[in-house]
């Protein structure tokens, strides 16, 4: 596994990452290990509905819920490697339920508050490594890599 940009983003990401409309964010959606199909074929997903509707799975943990950004992005360019990078302010789950083990952090972009799933479009995903077991778990997004560690 490793991080990647969706298809249906690639050029486009940094630019959803603007929040460009002013009513729009950015969902925070971590899988489960068990279950996820692999990243040559989630790539190819369009919505998050379609990431949701085959064996890829969200936690099923006490105190998991989606986390939404509106703010603290940062985007930076890399002169030397010709990129640009996203960093996300940190983000936290208190007491995270007990023995799942979560293998991917997924960076969304949704158009308003009230998008659904259909409308919510996957810009990149990062790999990370957990197995809850009811700490606190903060992610670090910095330069466009995820990076979870328990309290």
């Amino acid at each position: 596994m490793a991080n990647f940009v969706f298809t249906i983003a690639a050029g486009r990401g940094i630019r959803y990452c603007d929040l460009p409309l002013g009513t729009d964010r950015l969902a925070i959606v971590l899988l489960q290990s068990s279950g996820y199909q692999g990243d040559a074929t989630v790539r190819n997903y369009n919505t998050l509905a379609n990431v949701l509707a085959t064996a890829n799975l969200e936690p099923t943990v006490a105190n998991y819920a989606r986390k939404f950004v509106t703010s603290g992005i940062t985007i930076t360019p890399d002169t030397t490697n010709h990129k640009n990078t996203v960093s996300i302010a940190n983000l936290s789950w208190l007491a995270l339920g007990s023995a799942q083990a979560l293998s991917k952090l997924l960076i969304c972009y949704q158009a308003t508050s009230g998008a659904t799933d259909a409308q919510t479009i996957p810009l990149f995903s990062c790999d990370i490594s957990v197995t809850t077991n009811g700490s606190d778990y903060n992610v670090t997004i910095s330069s466009g890599v995820a990076v979870a560690t328990a309290n």
